[in-house]
């Protein structure tokens, strides 16, 4: 079975093709569909913005869509990055850019306060309409510079305290 993944981050994209290698899956990066719809991530929450994504995906390829959104909650900057973790330093900033800024805005919090975490939801809509979300959170620790050199985005902050490493070191 095809199934559209409703990501051009590649990053993002392998990570879901490792979890579902050993599935019977034929798995499509929205990147292999130049003529698909742009999905503007405005909804408030993380699930209105995957499921966005995938009932638009989904109608507009008459095929099952796969779409995430993700982000990093750090509670004591009121829950920002959040929704807009991907451009938190502004909508054409990188992956560095934005770990910048979350930096800066952390730079005074004791330790104490630097507790996050990384929330994923997913959804799967099929043509028909019918629709599956699933909710995943990690709870961690923000580092006060990069570690690793793996993974992306917020990665190479993000510690997980039992493991003592970032994401981007494991």
């Amino acid at each position: 079975m095809e199934l559209i993944v409703a990501t051009t981050n590649r990053g993002k994209f392998e990570e879901i093709e490792e979890a579902l290698k050993d599935l019977p899956l034929i798995l499509r990066c929205l990147g292999d569909f130049p003529r698909a719809p742009k999905v503007e991530e405005d909804q408030p929450t993380f699930e209105g913005n995957a499921l966005k994504k995938a009932k638009i995906i989904a109608e507009w390829s008459g095929k099952p869509t796969l779409a995430d959104d993700s982000g990093l909650v750090v509670p004591a900057l009121n829950g920002r990055p959040g929704i807009h973790s991907a451009r938190y330093a502004g909508p054409n900033a990188d992956d560095a850019a934005n770990r910048r800024r979350l930096l800066e805005e952390m730079k005074d919090l004791p330790d104490e306060k630097r507790g996050a975490f990384f929330v994923c939801v997913m959804a799967v809509v099929a043509p028909s309409g019918k629709e599956m979300v699933v909710e995943g959170r990690c709870d961690g620790i923000m580092a006060r510079e990069p570690h690793g050199s793996l993974g992306f985005g917020y990665d190479p902050l993000f510690c997980v305290p039992s493991l003592g490493k970032t994401f981007a070191e494991l």
